[in-house]
């Protein structure tokens, strides 16, 4: 069966996708591991990103966590400054 995840796409992933966020369908019970398989399939130039976080729920999310269509996920650029 599968679901759709929203995901928001803040900094670089915004400028790279032309998107402040995409749907992407992704089966039940897939895990951050997943969706970021889908993120870079959809968007290649995601993959550039090396140190790119997800937040899901406001919390950093590790590459096991089980996702569910009523989590809020958002890709987190690297962020730098002076």
């Amino acid at each position: 069966m599968n679901t759709q995840i929203s995901v928001l796409l803040f900094g670089i992933t915004r400028d790279l996708t032309g998107q402040s966020a995409v749907t992407l369908p992704l089966t039940e019970g897939a895990r951050v591991s997943d969706l970021l398989e889908s993120v870079h399939a959809q968007f290649p130039d995601l993959a550039r990103i090396r140190s790119m976080m997800v937040a899901v729920n406001g919390e950093y999310a590790e590459p096991d966590l089980a996702l569910s269509s009523s989590d809020e996920v958002a890709l987190i650029p690297p962020v730098s400054g002076g």
